[in-house]
């Protein structure tokens, strides 16, 4: 047995060899002896066939009657030697020959052994540079999954654009927006079909889209954004972002083509932990185990990391050895450590992932967590208040989600308890009873995913859109109205207008909010500033710079109520003055990129007056009126 595995084993290192330098073995091969033929006589070497007899009128140098000479190809073999006359050897030609740094080269029999399909191929130069076929591969002059007829942005809007703003705009977009309906208007933006900007490779323009939505928590969509470039033409960048979105999405194996097609391409020890993941998902599960092994001895990576990517890799097959995690001396969660415990179902210990949550980046888990399909609805729902607010989920998930806390008798809680209210919310009787219901879950917002409870109103929506116009409800009609815009519900919130006070905060959403709506006088808006309560009268400034942006306020009043608020809607900035050329020319994309840019925070007190007039300007100025409405009344809501 031994005999014949190092007889296969010889047989493929001449293989290599023979990649490395074919002709030389060739010429090995002419110091034996003639192989014994085994075909009948007359097969092996049949006769030769007649030469044509020259014509008495043919000379030399001449072709013969019957046909014109022609010289050989070039490059084509020469012709045969007629038969009899011996070869002279000193006009064949040289070979090359195998040098003992040439069989050096070559490896040993035991990394032979070791070595997987995929890196023989890549050895003996073999391994495509692309898994699809030449006619079948995707082109790059439109990237993204969402076309205009399905409200993508249109997909020549940055063609002609600079790409140093294009890249600054994206670049600098670092973290969430603080408006809900800011983020789903950039989320928009990055995921349709756009060509790349003047002079920027399109694989670029595509990882910093996926970057920013990574950022964003947005890892599904980021996901799909890659997904639609075939995994060949991934630059290092754009590799690096599609693993992150494949982790934040929960979709490990996701990233098993593009990980094995580019092979060795990296030796961090990520790369090295996704690669015997793969390797073991592909089949391969001795070299996988070997891979880890290596990675935990080297040490590549963190031991929880590498013990982490045994327990997933080891779920590919049956015989695999069990894996015991350890978590001791563990203090800190990462998103490799969150999407592969995830993924297994390995629990965490006691306050590690609460402390995660609440540190620097904490963000990052919930985000990931409110969408993580593997998870059950009760662990999903303490996530779930934070992704609605900043805009990842909508009403219909929120709404989903706690149906499925409700219906789970194992629930218990908070999250047990807010969805047998949300249910009382939507089906009570009374619609004072549903109300009730409402407030309740509106007082109990930080619980809900901290922040400014603004996840609880996104939840209610449409349950405050089912309250009947009253008069009796006026004084809730503020919240009623708040709770459904965070769903776009502007028809709905707009048959207030009549029940709504002149001053009160039901008016003003009213005011920002409603479809061709008209021009909004000085007086009205003085009488809601009077009525303000709102640190350093922020809901008033907002109104202001809001009703002054979507044109529903003239300028001159514009002046006069700013000046009263001690804000300045005139002062130019390099932002400002980009986004205004931006709008000016028309261009709706580059100015949903700036308005992100501008955005930017955890909390409205970090945007400002100016800010928010130049955003609601420019949208409404590229026809994105409805947007630019939302994040108006939005910015009073929760000023």
């Amino acid at each position: 047995m031994g005999g014949k595995v190092r007889f296969g084993a010889s047989v493929l290192a001449l293989g290599l060899a023979g990649a490395l330098g074919g002709a030389g073995l060739a010429g090995l091969g002419l110091a034996q002896g003639k192989p014994e033929s085994l075909l009948p006589p007359g097969f092996d070497d049949p006769a030769p066939a007649p030469r044509p007899t020259p014509t008495a009128t043919s000379r030399a140098g001449q072709a013969p009657a019957n046909g014109p000479a022609s010289a050989p190809a070039q490059g084509s073999a020469p012709p045969p030697l007629p038969s009899g006359v011996p070869a002279d050897p000193a006009n064949l030609p040289a070979l090359p020959s195998i040098t003992r740094d040439d069989l050096a080269g070559l490896p040993s029999l035991e990394a032979l052994e070791k070595m997987s399909t995929e890196e023989l191929d890549q050895l003996l130069g073999l391994k495509p540079k692309s898994d699809i076929p030449a006619g079948a591969q995707r082109s790059l002059t439109r990237v993204g999954v969402l076309a205009v007829d399905e409200g993508g942005l249109p997909p020549v809007a940055l063609a002609n654009q600079s790409d140093k703003l294009v890249r600054a705009a994206l670049s600098g977009t670092n973290g969430p927006m603080v408006s809900r309906w800011g983020h789903i208007l950039m989320r928009r933006a990055l995921a349709s079909r756009l060509a790349a900007p003047l002079g920027m490779d399109p694989i670029e323009f595509a990882a910093l889209r996926v970057g920013v939505l990574n950022r964003m928590g947005e890892f599904a969509l980021a996901r799909a954004v890659v997904q639609d470039i075939d995994s060949a033409k991934w630059s290092p960048a754009l590799t690096q972002e599609a693993l992150s979105a494949y982790l934040g999405s929960g979709d490990i194996t996701g990233a098993c083509p593009a990980v094995r097609l580019q092979g060795s391409a990296r030796d961090d020890g990520e790369w090295q932990m996704w690669q015997a993941i793969c390797n073991a998902y592909a089949g391969e599960a001795a070299l996988a185990a070997s891979q880890l092994d290596r990675a935990l001895g080297r040490g590549a990576a963190p031991r929880i990391d590498v013990l982490l990517a045994r327990r997933f890799a080891g779920a590919a097959g049956r015989g695999q050895r069990g894996v015991q995690i350890e978590w001791k001396g563990v203090e800190e969660l990462n998103p490799w450590r969150f999407g592969l415990a995830t993924a297994v179902g390995e629990p965490f210990p006691d306050g590690l992932l609460d402390n995660a949550l609440k540190a620097r980046g904490g963000a990052y888990y919930a985000r990931a967590g409110a969408l993580l399909p593997m998870l059950p609805a009760i662990s999903r729902a303490p996530f779930a208040g934070r992704a609605a607010r900043e805009g990842i989920m909508s009403a219909d998930a929120m709404v989903d989600l706690y149906a499925e806390v409700y219906a789970d008798p194992a629930a218990k809680g908070d999250a047990q308890a807010h969805a047998s209210t949300l249910r009382e919310a939507y089906l009570a009787a009374d619609p004072a009873a549903r109300i009730a219901a409402m407030q309740r879950l509106w007082s109990d917002g930080a619980k809900l995913g901290g922040g400014d409870g603004y996840g609880a109103r996104v939840m209610t929506a449409y349950a405050a859109a089912r309250i009947p116009v009253n008069e009796a409800h006026a004084d809730v009609a503020g919240d009623l109205i708040a709770a459904m815009l965070a769903a776009g519900l502007d028809r709905n919130a707009g048959r207030w207008g009549n029940v709504a006070e002149e001053g009160s905060l039901g008016w003003a959403l009213i005011a920002l909010s409603r479809p061709g709506g008209g021009a909004v006088g000085q007086g009205a808006v003085e009488s809601f500033i009077g009525n303000d309560d709102s640190e350093a009268a922020r809901k008033s400034a907002f109104l202001v710079a809001g009703l002054a942006g979507i044109g529903r306020l003239s300028e001159g009043d514009a002046g006069a109520l700013a000046g009263d608020l001690d804000i300045d809607l005139t002062r130019q900035t390099r932002w400002t003055s980009a986004i205004s050329r931006a709008a000016e020319v028309g261009n709706p994309a580059l100015v949903v990129l700036l308005a992100g840019l501008g955005m930017q925070g955890t909390s409205w007190s970090q945007m400002t007056p100016l800010h928010l007039y130049h955003i609601t300007a420019a949208l409404t100025r590229v026809g994105l009126d409805a947007e630019a409405r939302m994040i108006a009344a939005e910015a009073v809501a929760r000023g």
